[in-house]
């Protein structure tokens, strides 16, 4: 696709690839993208996932950042109802353990949320970490060891950001014993479960996340955890008056509004 004229690229696209930046349309899907991911647990569709749009997932999130180039990912994909079967065991035995940790009064919020779509979603993944891919020495890993799990995470936001553009819910389930996991999916000892999410088309996505909706947690405040030149610390310059009045104004905007589409193309109005 890159025209070359003799040793020199052609100018129209060496300016093309100058210009950074995206077009607005673009933009905006990106926004949007951001704004209406859900985690998606009880609007599954039996519809089968195709391998076309599996393949755009996987490789989105096979193309996510990862310290030193280490890569430390595998994607373990269930379709299966007998393995799919075993997870939801365990994640049940886990969900009812849990139920006992929250104070008396959330417990029936708690066991009234939905917080898997197992056996209702067509394909299950499990993204790992194998700590040892790249040797004992990983460039960026040397005085933070866990960077490695931290690169597989941006793997599963990746994933995430990538099937909610492609019309496709993801559901990430974290209430297990990771040890009986390896177990049931036979990891190595190296190996660690990372994320267990589940995948596949929804009847529709919800405008706010179901956490938030049940009353169980709010929305922080953006500017609450906007911090300057130090942790908890404030700033009244005027570049950060501006800045944390913004927040205030955008976050406004998208929680009592919603995102309207419109992000791009006027920033100043979700």
């Amino acid at each position: 696709m890159v025209s070359m004229k003799g040793n020199n690229m052609d100018q129209s696209v060496s300016n093309t690839y100058a210009d950074s930046g995206f077009a607005d349309a673009e933009r905006e899907a990106l926004y949007k993208t951001i704004f209406t991911r859900r985690d998606v647990r009880g609007q599954f569709t039996p519809d089968p996932v195709s391998e076309e749009a599996l393949s755009r997932v996987l490789m989105a999130a096979h193309y996510a950042p990862s310290v030193g180039f280490m890569q430390p990912w595998n994607f373990v994909v269930v379709r299966a109802k007998e393995t799919k079967q075993k997870v939801r065991d365990l994640f049940q035995t886990a969900h009812d353990e849990a139920a006992n940790m929250f104070e008396e009064a959330r417990r029936d919020t708690y066991h009234n949320l939905k917080l898997e779509g197992i056996m209702e979603s067509p394909i299950n993944i499990c993204i790992t970490c194998d700590r040892d891919r790249a040797g004992p020495v990983v460039i960026g890993r040397t005085h933070a060891p866990v960077m490695d799990v931290y690169s597989s995470v941006c793997a599963v936001q990746n994933l995430w950001l990538a099937a909610r553009a492609e019309g496709l819910g993801l559901g990430w389930v974290s209430i297990f014993n990771h040890k009986h996991l390896k177990s049931i999916l036979n990891l190595p000892d190296r190996v660690i479960p990372v994320a267990y999410v589940c995948l596949g088309h929804v009847s529709h996505f919800k405008d706010k996340p179901e956490l938030q909706t049940a009353g169980w947690r709010r929305r922080l405040p953006l500017g609450d955890v906007v911090n300057f030149e130090g942790y908890d610390q404030g700033s009244d310059d005027p570049y950060a008056a501006r800045l944390l009045a913004q927040i205030r104004e955008d976050q406004e905007k998208i929680e009592t509004q919603g995102y309207r589409g419109d992000f791009a193309s006027d920033p100043s109005a979700f």
